[in-house]
């Protein structure tokens, strides 16, 4: 156990220190970095708007926007179908690819379609606009160690200055970090995915 937390440890720290150069424009590429998102994914195209939410949560804490969305299927798929539109940035439920990510944290985007299954699975996924500055990711690097299982952290270019986590159907978006509103929402939202798997097999490195 304490070889695994020390592993665990070192890691967190090279990829923290990873993110935070990052953030201050390093063109330095880690070699096994997961892949970009596809194209399917990417942020909506100027003027255009995805589908309207089901409903808009009423209590958000300042600088965060709570949104709950309808559920899009779970079908499993290598791609999404053609004309097929989620209904938030970033997905939060729809059609996805047959493997979820490894729960960890991440120092490039991860595709899209993986997250979404590990949201079906009860996975609670933050991911981080590039504008986003160095304190707040360090602060949400701390945050992600404190309590990791069940948890994927990553960039995502596309938000800007945002950080957005998402689970199963919802999504809240926040200008920064809020660390009462992000323990809220992991722990409202954890482990309660439509297909859950053990807790115990949603810790750092499983999948």
């Amino acid at each position: 156990m304490r070889a695994r937390a020390a592993a665990l440890a070192a890691l967190l720290a090279v990829a923290s220190l990873v993110l935070l150069l990052a953030a201050c424009g390093s063109s330095d590429e880690p070699e096994a970095a997961p892949a970009e998102p596809p194209a399917e994914m990417a942020a909506p195209p100027a003027g255009t708007e995805p589908a309207a939410p089901a409903e808009t949560a009423a209590a958000a804490p300042a600088g965060c926007t709570a949104e709950e969305f309808e559920d899009q299927g779970a079908d499993h798929v290598t791609e999404p179908p053609p004309g097929f539109e989620y209904n938030s940035f970033p997905p939060t439920s729809g059609p996805h690819g047959p493997a979820p990510a490894v729960w960890n944290l991440y120092v490039n985007p991860v595709p899209q379609l993986a997250l979404i299954h590990n949201l079906e699975h009860g996975g609670v996924v933050v991911q981080i606009g590039q504008a986003v500055p160095q304190e707040t990711l360090k602060a949400i690097i701390d945050w992600y160690v404190g309590s990791p299982a069940g948890i994927v952290v990553a960039p995502l270019p596309e938000l800007g200055g945002d950080v957005a986590l998402t689970a199963w159907r919802y999504l809240l978006t926040c200008d920064g970090f809020d660390e009462a509103a992000f323990t809220s929402f992991r722990d409202d939202h954890r482990f309660k995915g439509p297909e859950r798997i053990p807790p115990a097999l949603m810790e750092p490195g499983q999948a």
